[in-house]
């Protein structure tokens, strides 16, 4: 194309390369452009005669994928061994094992249907909804001890109760009376100790 500001009666059009050339050059242009250039059947980009077979073979000439075998040209090899080929390995995002491209929405299904213990709530939630499942009852948690979120999943939908925390068990006798016991059992416990060394000691002559 002409470039702008520029009066386009100066320029003709090549109708081989498809540019605006100057006028005043343009027989010299036409010349050297037929004789001299053709365009790629594959890329549509001019190249020179004398280099269109090494163009063809840099950027156009099928090769075989290390991976999967299939005829790729040469200049889309490395996209395609690495984002499109069905052999490439991936690694699935629920356990991390490298599996085939091919193969990975067969081994997600399975390995995103395997179910593992929320530490917070301790529900067994699946693995593929656990980011769901983080956010929705444990997103916002505050810390607050007054309360604990209990999860429950129902068909359809999720929701969550709050339990408050179980008040300690009342007791059934005062403190004072729990130090009375144990120093009455302590006081018979050192009785019997002295009244069975007496007794040994007792012994001990006579044998």
């Amino acid at each position: 194309m002409a470039p702008k500001d520029v009066d386009t009666a100066s320029f003709v059009f090549c109708s081989h390369c498809e540019r605006d050339v100057p006028t005043a050059n343009f027989n010299l242009h036409s010349l050297h452009c037929k004789r001299n250039l053709e365009r790629c059947s594959v890329c549509g980009e001019m190249v020179a005669r004398t280099r269109a077979d090494e163009h063809f073979n840099e950027l156009h000439a099928l090769v075989p994928c290390s991976k999967c075998g299939a005829g790729i040209e040469r200049e889309l090899l490395y996209i395609h061994e690495n984002e499109k080929c069905p052999q490439r390995m991936v690694a699935c995002v629920y356990c991390d094992f490298p599996v085939s491209a091919a193969d990975l929405h067969a081994h997600s299904d399975h390995c995103g249907s395997r179910t593992e213990m929320c530490i917070p709530c301790g529900k067994y939630v699946r693995l593929r909804e656990k980011i769901a499942h983080d956010l929705q009852f444990h997103g916002e948690i505050s810390g607050n001890e007054d309360s604990t979120r209990e999860c429950i999943t129902g068909p359809g939908s999720l929701a969550y109760l709050e339990v408050p925390p179980q008040s300690a068990p009342s007791r059934t006798s005062p403190p004072s009376t729990s130090r009375h016991k144990l120093l009455f059992t302590f006081a018979i416990t050192g009785f019997a100790i002295v009244i069975g060394t007496y007794v040994l000691q007792r012994r001990g002559p006579n044998q």
